[in-house]
């Protein structure tokens, strides 16, 4: 590979931001100047999104004005319900089925914003947002063989989504958590899903086009599917009554791969997995039982031992969600969930001073070869 050919993109600056920033030596994440820690500690989800999309952290009225405007966008057209019935007793995949529910969100919020008028496209950010939990919640109730819910007025959009998923108004515990979980996710800097939709808006499509943009890189394996894939793991090693750290040297003598280590950015563990970590121990002691947190330690003790690899964020928000009693396949899509509020940031953020992103390849292939017709080849 040549010096100028970057594959991936790797270490390419394509644009600046003020959104987030990620120190993978020092393991230090901002939104916005604030640190994870703190955010994830004292901040609300709807606080996250309007700072991400105001640029500074709401004060009690604007709170209390932005979650109002929030929740009014919740309810999901007919239509579109539908459409995830089909889906869901298809039994398809969970990510599959939210990218094309919120691609035909279109047709009945409308595309017509005009992608350079930012409170417009506030407007439709606000409402995928809102909508996104409550479209997600009836694809599984109605997998499950059960009717969906209405949103809740009275709840915010973390406990409202377990409601509409569980039937039942969480405890402060699962909403605090769930709500700590969804800020953890919101934004990561210029990651894939993040660039899909930029690429998207790029070309002054509207941001419904962005988001399901995203939403079908973040479907992809080597992007969000890893906290699913811990989850299973874990459960595996659980079924096989095997001491932990027996079962992965065994996986690594095998030569299979241990999920929920290494990153593309962080060289030491991430700071959203120290956090998630924490939470997923008091759950457990919640619950009477810490089994999935000494099981994750006692991975993640050897790995960073004998491999020198740390934990990322999909780690410990397996357990944490499993604890939750949160589905297995669903925890991709609820990734997609936090997240659409840092792409739709970074759509506003980009579009500000767009330049259609458009990079080059360099062509390898034969040259000068001489044309055959058909009945001669």
């Amino acid at each position: 590979m040549s010096d100028d050919l970057k594959k991936g993109l790797e270490g390419v600056l394509v644009a600046e931001s003020a959104l987030s920033d990620i120190d993978g030596d020092a393991g230090r994440l901002i939104y916005r100047g604030y640190a994870i820690e703190d955010l994830a500690k004292d901040a609300s989800y709807e606080e996250v999104l309007y700072l991400l999309w105001h640029g500074e952290l709401p004060d009690r009225e604007q709170l209390a004005a932005f979650s109002d405007s929030m929740t009014v966008e919740r309810h999901v057209d007919d239509g579109v319900i539908e459409h995830v019935r089909a889906l869901a007793e298809a039994d398809g995949n969970p990510m599959a089925a939210l990218r094309t529910a919120v691609s035909s969100l279109s047709a009945y919020n409308g595309e017509d914003a005009d992608p350079t008028d930012r409170e417009e496209q506030l407007a439709v950010g606000r409402a995928i947002t809102a909508k996104i939990p409550t479209i997600l919640a009836a694809y599984t109730r109605i997998r499950d063989g059960n009717e969906p819910l209405e949103p809740r007025d009275d709840l915010d959009q973390a406990a409202n989504f377990l409601y509409m998923l569980n039937g039942e108004e969480p405890d402060d515990v699962l909403a605090e958590t769930f709500d700590m979980a969804l800020v953890l996710h919101a934004d990561h800097g210029f990651n894939a899903s993040t660039f899909s939709a930029i690429v998207t808006a790029s070309t002054m499509s509207d941001l419904h086009s962005a988001v399901t943009s995203a939403i079908g890189t973040l479907k992809g394996p080597l992007h969000g599917g890893a906290n699913q894939d811990v989850m299973e793991m874990l459960k595996e090693v659980d079924d096989s009554a095997m001491d932990p750290l027996d079962w992965v040297k065994t996986a690594l003598d095998e030569d299979r791969r241990v999920s929920g280590f290494g990153h593309r950015v962080y060289d030491v563990k991430d700071p959203r997995a120290k956090i998630l970590g924490e939470h997923s121990k008091r759950l457990g002691e919640a619950a009477g039982s810490t089994k999935w947190y000494e099981m994750s330690t006692t991975i993640e003790q050897y790995m960073a031992e004998e491999k020198g690899l740390a934990p990322n964020v999909d780690f410990y928000s397996a357990s944490t969600y499993y604890q939750m009693g949160i589905p297995i396949d669903i925890y991709t899509p609820i990734f997609a969930m936090s997240r659409v509020g840092g792409w739709i940031a970074h759509v506003l953020e980009y579009v500000e001073d767009n330049r259609l992103i458009r990079p080059r390849s360099r062509y390898v292939g034969e040259a000068d070869r001489e044309f055959v017709p058909i009945d001669e080849r």
